[in-house]
C-alpha cells in the first residue's frame, strides 16, 4: 500500500470539485481531485448558469469556453390546448458597466463540466476517475484518506480534505454531519436527454397540467437534443424505453409529430429539500450538494455550490500560506446562511410550479445570485464603514474606465486572477495606498489608483493607474469622495475606508492574510498574472 501526501484532496469532480481544483492549483497549492465514476458526468441536469457564476468563470479562464458551449435561453412555449403561448422565464437584460454578463446562459452540465476539466489539464491538473474514497480518519496535522482505483488501494495523507460528492456524501457520512431536510420519494420527475423531431427549437416547450401529468423539453444548445421531463404519477414505474417515452409524450401532447429516439441519458428525480447541520469538520469541509441540495426550480444547485468552491479555494490557500487558522472558519460562517436562503427561494418556487403559479415561472435578480451578500457575517461587521451603494461584504461590481494610453479597460479585468485588489480613489487614499504594506507570502496585492486628479510625475506607485470618464465607477461603488476600497481574491468587498485608510485597512487584511514578517512599509507585491500561483 502506497502513501503520498498533498495539500487538498477533493472528492468529486462535478463543476464545485473541479472549480476548486482549479483555484487552488492556480495558486500553487498541491490538489488531487477524485471521482468514484468511470468518466465524467453523461447527462444535461444542471443547466443553467447564472450571470454571477459567469463572473466566476471568467476569474477562473472558463468563460469562453463555457460561453461557447451553451446559449441564451429560449421564451417558454406553455402549450393550453390548440393555444401555444409565449412568455420568457429569464428576460434578456441589457449589458451595462457593472454587470458584464446580465443573462442566464443554458448549458448541459456535462459540457460545464468538460469547460472546467480542460482548463484543470491546462493547468497541470487532472481528474482521477474511478477513484473511491474508502475511509478517511483526521489527525491534528492532516487527514488520512484510503482510496481505492485501477491501480488497488492506497492512502493519502492531506492538510485538508473537501467533499464535493454531491447529495449522498461519502465524506459527509464519514464525518457523521446531519443532513437536514426531506426527500419526497413520492415526488418524483423523469429527466432524459433524447434526439427530437417535431418540436420547435426557439422554445422550451411546457404542457402545465395536474400533478402527476406535468411534462416539458428544453432545446440543449448546439445539438439536436432535447432535455424532457416528464413528471410520473404516484407509484408509477419510469417508461423504460424510448417506445414508451414516446408513447406517454403522445397521450399528454395529443401529437404524432413528436418524436423521440435515440436516449443520451437518463434519471429520475426526487426534490430534495436538505442543508448540511455543519460545512467544516475539523480539516474536512463540505461544498456543493454535499452541502445542501435544492429543487431545481431557479437553476440554483450548481450555481450556489461553484461559489461555495470559490469562497472556500482562497481562504485554503491563505491558511495555508500562514493566516490564521480561523480564517478557515468563515467559510461556513458566509456561505451556509446563503444556502439556506436558496433552499427558500427555489422551494417557494416549486411549490408554486406544483400549483401553476404563474409568478413561479419568472426568474428575476434573486435568481442571478448578483445580490447576494456577506454584510453582517464573520468578515463583514455591520459596522463598518458603507458608501452610498454598497456595504462591506458586497459583490464588487464592473466598471467601464480607461488607462494612460486612454485605452478602455475594465474594472474585472484588473481583478482577474488570485490576488486581492485594493482600489484608491481619489489622490489622499491613493497616497495612503502607496504607503500600505503587503505580506510577501499568500496572495498577493493590486493595487489600482483612480481619478487622482495628480500630475503623472506625483502619482503615486500603482498597478494601474486609471480614470472614470463616464462615472460608472463613482455610480456603481457610490463614491463622491476619497475612499480606499480592498476586494478579497473571490470578488467582494473586504473594506471600505472613508477615513483613518491606512490603519483601518491594514488591520481589515490582516485577519485574511499571513502574519507580516519583514515587508516593509509601502513594498508591492508582484501580482501574479490569472494562472499562476503568487510569488512566495
Amino acid at each position: 500500500m502506497t502513501q503520498e501526501h498533498v495539500d487538498v484532496l477533493i472528492v468529486g469532480a462535478g463543476p464545485v470539485g473541479t472549480a476548486l481544483a482549479i483555484d487552488l492549483t492556480r495558486r500553487g497549492l498541491a490538489v488531487r481531485l477524485v471521482d468514484k465514476a468511470a468518466e465524467a458526468f453523461p447527462g444535461s441536469r444542471a443547466k443553467g448558469v447564472q450571470p454571477r457564476t459567469l463572473e466566476v468563470f471568467d476569474d477562473l479562464g472558463v468563460r469562453e469556453d463555457v460561453l461557447a458551449r451553451g446559449s441564451r435561453y429560449p421564451k417558454l412555449g406553455i402549450h393550453l390546448g390548440p393555444l401555444t403561448v409565449p412568455k420568457a422565464m429569464y428576460p434578456h437584460r441589457p449589458h451595462s458597466s457593472a454587470v458584464p454578463y446580465p443573462d442566464t446562459l443554458l448549458i448541459p452540465q456535462n459540457r460545464t463540466d468538460a469547460a472546467l476539466h480542460a482548463q484543470l489539464r491546462r493547468l497541470g491538473g487532472r481528474v482521477e476517475f474511478d477513484t473511491e474514497l474508502i475511509e478517511l480518519r483526521q489527525h491534528d496535522s492532516a487527514v488520512t484518506a484510503t482510496l481505492t482505483g485501477p491501480a488497488g488501494t492506497h492512502t493519502v495523507t492531506a492538510s485538508y480534505l473537501v467533499g464535493a460528492d454531491g447529495a449522498s456524501s461519502t465524506v459527509r457520512k464519514q464525518c457523521g454531519i446531519t443532513f437536514t431536510g426531506t426527500t419526497d420519494d413520492a415526488d418524483r420527475i423523469l429527466i432524459v436527454d433524447a434526439v427530437t423531431t417535431g418540436l420547435r427549437r426557439d422554445r422550451w416547450h411546457v404542457w402545465p397540467a395536474p400533478p402527476g401529468r406535468f411534462m416539458g423539453a428544453c432545446p440543449l444548445p448546439h445539438s439536436d437534443l432535447f432535455q424532457w421531463m416528464i413528471k410520473l404519477r404516484s407509484g408509477e414505474e419510469p417508461p423504460a424505453d424510448a417506445a414508451q417515452i414516446n408513447a406517454r409524450i403522445r397521450g399528454r401532447t395529443g401529437s404524432k409529430k413528436i418524436q423521440l429516439r435515440d436516449v443520451a441519458w437518463r434519471s429520475v428525480f426526487r426534490p430534495n429539500i436538505r442543508l448540511a447541520d455543519r460545512y467544516r469538520h475539523g480539516r474536512v469541509f463540505l461544498a456543493g450538494d454535499a452541502a445542501h441540495v435544492h429543487t431545481p426550480a431557479g437553476a440554483q444547485g450548481l450555481n450556489t455550490g461553484v461559489q461555495d468552491a470559490y469562497n472556500l479555494a482562497w481562504k485554503l490557500a491563505q491558511v495555508h500560506a500562514g493566516a490564521h487558522e480561523r480564517l478557515l472558519d468563515t467559510y461556513e460562517g458566509e456561505r451556509r446562511p446563503i444556502a439556506a436562503a436558496v433552499l427558500g427561494l427555489s422551494t417557494e418556487k416549486y411549490q408554486g410550479m406544483a400549483k401553476l403559479r404563474p409568478s413561479s415561472i419568472k426568474r428575476g435578480q434573486d435568481e442571478s445570485q448578483l445580490n447576494l451578500t456577506y454584510h453582517g457575517g464573520p468578515l463583514a461587521p455591520p459596522t463598518t464603514d458603507r458608501t452610498t451603494t454598497l456595504h462591506v461584504g458586497d459583490r464588487a461590481p464592473d466598471a467601464e474606465l480607461r488607462d494612460r494610453e486612454r485605452t478602455d479597460v475594465r474594472l474585472h479585468t484588473q481583478l482577474r486572477g488570485p490576488h486581492f485588489t485594493a482600489i484608491a480613489y481619489g489622490p489622499h487614499a491613493a497616497q495612503a495606498l502607496s504607503a500600505l504594506p503587503w505580506p510577501n507570502r499568500g496572495s498577493g496585492l493590486c493595487r489600482l489608483v483612480i481619478d487622482t486628479d495628480a500630475d503623472r510625475t506625483a502619482e503615486p506607485p500603482a498597478d494601474a493607474v486609471l480614470t472614470d470618464p463616464g462615472h460608472t465607477f463613482r455610480e456603481a461603488y457610490g463614491v463622491t469622495t476619497d475612499v480606499l476600497i480592498l476586494v478579497r481574491p473571490d470578488g467582494y468587498i473586504a473594506h471600505i475606508a472613508e477615513r483613518d485608510f491606512l490603519a483601518s485597512t491594514r488591520a481589515a487584511a490582516a485577519v485574511m492574510t499571513p502574519r507580516e514578517t519583514d515587508e516593509a512599509p509601502g513594498t508591492t507585491t508582484s501580482t501574479p498574472p490569472a494562472g499562476q500561483a503568487p510569488r512566495p
